[in-house]
């Protein structure tokens, strides 16, 4: 397996990539075509937020390109590893080793410490982490005074910063975002975006978030919109306005969106 550690680092690097990507459920008149012939690149150390309608794809285009959901056709890279030619326990590794996830929730385990869940999956691997490393994370995520602490003892808030800790502790290639701050109120959620935000800013990590959330989209550096499973549209430097904007032009008036804030 030949995905570089950190291969954000290099100068117009593409992180991941999805090809002619096609995911189908189903057959016949029950057939769904979630993902239609996409093709996306994810720049290395850049931020970049997947938008779109309900039922657009979006998860699904994240859950193919992390490697999380299988597909019907075209291909996927995560560095130079073409995910289709591996068997699952390639797959296994290739996720544990150069991909990091945060999702809504926060999939923490309840009875370790704060400590204990960012490095769990590096323990589990059976690999020790850097330590200079693993103090940048946890000081740029404000974790310092509270690693002692379990997931009940914190709130949703600082939970959802362990789990980012844990998603950047190896030194991933990629981070994939599903909805990070879906479950933190506005305050909390800016916070968690911030810690992202530093990440490809000052440590070089490549970010890849889908959300809902004009005002998460904004802290992106560029944001992918999709719609009846293909991508329709890119908006490099997006603010919420123009985000919002272009959401109301691909659902009619947005009215999920009308009057969201984070």
């Amino acid at each position: 397996m030949t995905v570089p550690a950190r291969s954000a680092t290099a100068t117009g690097a593409v992180a991941a990539r999805a090809d002619n990507l096609t995911k189908v459920y189903g057959g016949g008149e029950t057939q769904v075509v979630a993902l239609d012939q996409v093709t996306a690149d994810f720049p290395a150390s850049r931020f970049t937020a997947i938008m779109g309608p309900s039922g657009s794809g979006k998860s699904t285009l994240m859950h193919c390109v992390a490697g999380l959901d299988d597909f019907t056709s075209g291909s996927v890279r995560i560095g130079d590893t073409e995910l289709s030619g591996l068997g699952d326990k390639r797959l296994t590794r290739l996720r544990r080793d150069h991909v990091g996830f945060v999702f809504q929730a926060f999939n923490l385990l309840p009875t370790l410490t704060a400590a204990e869940n960012i490095t769990l999956p590096m323990d589990i691997a059976g690999r020790r982490p850097d330590p200079e490393w693993l103090d940048t994370v946890i000081s740029m995520v404000g974790l310092g005074d509270r690693l002692r602490h379990r997931p009940a003892q914190l709130s949703g808030g600082q939970q959802q910063r362990v789990a980012v800790a844990r998603a950047l502790a190896s030194r991933p290639g990629i981070v994939f975002g599903d909805e990070p701050t879906g479950n933190l109120d506005s305050r909390a959620g800016a916070e968690v975006l911030g810690f992202l935000r530093n990440s490809v800013r000052e440590l070089g990590q490549t970010v890849v978030m889908v959300t809902h959330d004009p005002v998460a989209a904004s802290y992106a550096d560029r944001v992918l919109f999709l719609a009846d499973g293909r991508v329709v549209d890119e908006l490099p430097g997006p603010t919420a306005d123009a985000v919002l904007d272009r959401m109301r032009s691909l659902s009619g008036d947005a009215p999920a969106f009308r009057g969201h804030r984070l």
